[in-house]
């Protein structure tokens, strides 16, 4: 049997994303997988489990990208890109109509441009901005007041679509959002509203500093976990004045790092993976676990 898939990874923060992709480059399948703060074990895991749905002679190369791919790439024989390019490289090959990429993770967020303020457009990536430094712009900024609220963060994003009039809630600092958040539950504020309130002021965030300094040209794509909640894709239209088509969601937001990953491997040398290694991936950062794979 001719090796004909690839393996891409996107070890991010918060979650291992991993894809499964043919040679037309068509996703056969995605994994989006909590961590919990183990990714590398984590990510051997769901490698192992692919392996053994697929087999891994049929493998012809793994491509991996985020805070941890570079570990990843380095134990597996894999190739390491960077998540920037990563995200820019399979915007432009599944939805060439987008412009912008707005891309909101676990603990930082990032504004890609893929066509510059002069109008022309660069095949991966034109300029770029990120936040890595304020909780306030982030999923880990939900989560948290998910947590506080006793939601899941699906109840939570739902949540946020009943509301009609979202308070005003500090949005340049967690510490300040969240007494704002009390201070609205100590008036009786309806906790559809208060989050409503929380995912306008991540948007208003992520704008004031992320997207300060550039032309946000539609359409944009919304891509990364966050791009699961309805309620900050509601605050995305409203804040960025997007209607219809100008906000693109991919089918595969969670993945399109991962995708991104091993369309731009592809187009360079690579090595047969390496998937031995396996173990010493799953004991990167918990040793002693080897000998559960």
């Amino acid at each position: 049997m001719s090796a004909d898939l690839w393996l891409g990874l996107d070890v991010g923060s918060i979650s291992v994303n991993l894809v499964v992709i043919g040679e037309d480059a068509t996703v056969l399948e995605e994994q989006y997988l909590r961590h919990h703060g183990q990714p590398m074990r984590v990510a051997a895991e769901a490698i192992r489990s692919a392996l053994d749905r697929y087999g891994r002679e049929r493998f012809a190369g793994l491509a991996a990208t985020g805070a941890g791919g570079r570990v990843v790439a380095s134990l597996l024989g894999g190739v390491f890109v960077n998540e920037v390019v990563a995200q820019g490289a399979a915007t432009s090959a599944l939805y060439p109509q987008v412009n912008t990429i707005i891309e909101i993770g676990g603990e930082d967020s990032k504004l890609i441009l893929l066509r510059d303020e002069r109008g022309h457009r660069s095949e991966q990536v034109a300029d770029f901005a990120m936040n890595a430094m304020c909780a306030a712009g982030t999923g880990c900024f939900l989560d948290q007041q998910a947590s506080r609220l006793g939601l899941t963060i699906e109840e939570f994003g739902q949540a946020a679509l009943k509301s009609e009039h979202p308070p005003r809630v500090a949005g340049r600092c967690s510490v300040f959002a969240k007494s704002d958040m009390i201070h609205l539950q100590q008036k009786a504020t309806p906790e559809h509203d208060i989050i409503a309130g929380l995912c306008f002021a991540l948007v208003r965030n992520f704008k004031s500093t992320v997207g300060s300094g550039s032309a946000l040209i539609p359409p944009v794509s919304f891509q990364g976990g966050v791009a699961a909640n309805p309620g900050i894709v509601r605050a995305l239209r409203e804040v960025f004045e997007l209607e219809g088509d100008d906000l693109v969601i991919p089918e595969h937001f969670a993945a399109m790092g991962a995708i991104g990953a091993v369309l731009v491997a592809r187009r360079g040398a690579f090595c047969a993976p390496q998937f031995d290694n396996l173990p010493q991936l799953a004991a990167y950062v918990a040793p002693g676990t080897e000998k559960a794979l």
